[in-house]
């Protein structure tokens, strides 16, 4: 049965309660739990009504509301809510919670109006267990762990908007997600821009799927990212949110429709503003505590990326600096900060470059992890990770990468699936816990790409399996063949990918420490198919496959193990 309950605080005393009528002042709160069996790592939710007076709701120094829990091992936990609609006489607000632990919660809510706070009385849920596996979190360089304990290695590309206005309207988060999730892909980057979820802007540009509006957070971005948070859980689909990119600070590209800018009506009177004003940092607070009080309950949301390439605002094309780096870090910091504050689930926290570092901003405590874009040089993407691992002892990940970055161009369609295909490899190798990700998912949706990831996840879940979420790099010899190894358990995994433009025989061979005869087998992803080997040979501390083929351009997954 659904519970009810009502708090009625500062009530003035009149006659009129001696005949049992109570007059309703500001501070009143009421609330409903509306799910009616709560389940651990799923959601669920409070309707909440209000008198309170405000101006604006969706600024938290005039008016905020948080749901205070206590979880049953004792943890304390503060969770936003949200307004929904309504005025100052009665408004309606929104709580949405998920449990990570099974069992007796103990909560009330606290409302600050104008400084002055009112608290309910204390009432109780019970979570019950679910399947699911919870939030992920940071485990080591190689991957993610959910709060079940199980491993994870995101695997999939960027879809970082559905179809502008001036594209085909077929490149939609209901094609290509579904796309996705079916071939094996558990992952995927998403923008929030003037054109794609443009929950601050209240002038759209490029897009015929949002309309401009004066509402303090657009309601058809809102519409619309509460259908594709929906729309992911259905599917087991992951996804980091990337909140801002580069071109909102950029005079030509959307800083005069900013809604930070002050001449529409926002604090700023400079991108540098945008990161140094106080009053700035505070409205972008705001909308961070709208993204957790209405989609932080999403165990899909894996991570939240502040900005796109900051530092492609930061520079000129010829690396002059045009917004001051202590500014960018101290912002970074701050939000980093303020946003693991407010998130009861402690979601991963991030943002990005392209190819320039903004100072100071890698080491910064509570990003967790680094990202870089890799465009025309993915062959450098297995040298990028130890670098920046060795500096910044946190997990690194390559965000984008690309045979190009101008246009997807079809006639570099050949080019570009070589790539597609060797970055994917190359991350599979190296210690990062989100594999590189693609840009122009146009291009390879049209190119009927995805069903690539098949082979990549079923050899990625092999390795977790065998390891159980463990990894050690291996050297690998292999003649002129491009090779990658890892060991997981007791198999050694080897990629190798013939580069040159002409047929290889080689000697694969790498260092080995096991006592028995090994047993391998060859995958051969493009075509998901197995095949064997020469019987490995084992010989003073070496494994060594004799006379192994490969034909110009093509992959292979040697899968060695030591029985």
């Amino acid at each position: 049965m659904k519970s009810f309950y009502k708090i009625v605080g500062a009530l003035v005393v009149v006659s009129l309660l001696r005949v049992g009528i109570a007059c309703a002042q500001p501070g009143d709160i009421t609330y409903t739990l509306a799910t009616q069996k709560v389940s651990e790592y799923k959601k669920a939710e409070w309707d909440i009504k209000l008198s309170a007076p405000f101006t604006n709701p969706y600024d938290q120094q005039e008016i905020s509301l948080d749901m205070v829990l206590t979880s049953p091992s004792g943890k304390p936990l503060v969770l936003p809510c949200y307004f929904e609609k309504g005025d100052d006489r009665s408004s309606a607000w929104k709580a949405r919670f998920t449990p990570q632990e099974v069992g007796v919660y103990n909560y009330y809510f606290s409302l600050n109006n104008k400084g002055k706070t009112t608290e309910s009385a204390v009432s109780k849920f019970t979570a019950v267990s679910s399947a699911k596996a919870g939030f992920l979190h940071k485990n080591n360089l190689w991957t993610f762990k959910f709060d079940n304990g199980k491993s994870f290695r995101g695997i999939g590309e960027n879809v970082a908007w559905e179809s502008r206005s001036f594209e085909d309207d077929q490149y939609t988060y209901d094609h290509l997600l579904p796309t996705l999730s079916k071939n094996g892909a558990n992952f995927f980057r998403t923008w929030m821009c003037y054109w794609n979820m443009p929950l601050e802007w209240k002038k759209v540009r490029s897009t015929k799927r949002y309309t401009n509006s004066n509402e303090y957070f657009n309601p058809g971005a809102v519409k619309r990212m509460d259908e594709l948070v929906n729309l992911t859980d259905s599917l087991g689909l992951y996804f980091m949110l990337t909140l801002d990119w580069h071109g909102h600070l950029m005079e030509e590209g959307g800083w005069k429709n900013s809604p930070y800018n002050q001449v529409n009506g926002g604090p700023a009177k400079t991108p540098t503003e945008f990161f140094s004003l106080t009053s700035a940092k505070q409205k972008y607070k705001n909308k961070l505590r709208y993204v957790i009080a209405r989609w932080g309950y999403s165990t899909n949301i894996a991570a939240i990326e502040f900005f796109n390439e900051i530092d492609n605002a930061a520079f000129t094309k010829q690396d002059s600096i045009l917004i001051p780096h202590h500014y960018i870090t101290q912002w970074h910091d701050d939000m980093s900060r303020y946003l693991k504050d407010i998130d009861p689930y402690k979601h991963l926290v991030t943002t990005s470059v392209s190819h320039r570092d903004i100072e100071g901003m890698n080491s910064l405590a509570y990003l967790d992890f680094n990202q870089k874009h890799i465009y025309k040089h993915t062959e450098k993407i297995p040298a990028i990770y130890p670098d920046y691992i060795e500096n910044y002892r946190k997990p690194y990940v390559v965000g984008e990468f690309g045979f190009r970055w101008e246009d997807a161009d079809k006639k570099y369609a050949k080019e570009a699936i070589f790539d597609y295909k060797r970055g994917l490899w190359y991350g599979m190798f190296s210690p990062t816990p989100i594999l590189p990700m693609s840009w122009w998912w146009e291009l390879f949706d049209d190119e009927h790409m995805a069903p690539y990831f098949k082979g990549v996840r079923q050899v990625s879940d092999m390795m977790l399996k065998a390891g159980n979420g463990k990894f050690v790099q291996v050297d690998v010899t292999a003649g002129r063949l491009h090779a990658q190894g890892v060991k997981c358990g007791n198999q050694y995994f080897i990629y190798l990918l013939n580069t040159t433009g002409e047929a290889l025989t080689s000697v694969i061979s790498l260092a080995y420490t096991g006592n028995d005869k090994p047993a391998g087998k060859v995958f051969y992803p493009s075509i998901l198919k197995t095949g064997q080997i020469a019987q490995p040979k084992v010989f003073n501390g070496q494994i060594s496959v004799p006379g192994f083929k490969l034909d110009a351009g093509q992959e292979a997954v040697l899968i060695i193990a030591a029985n």
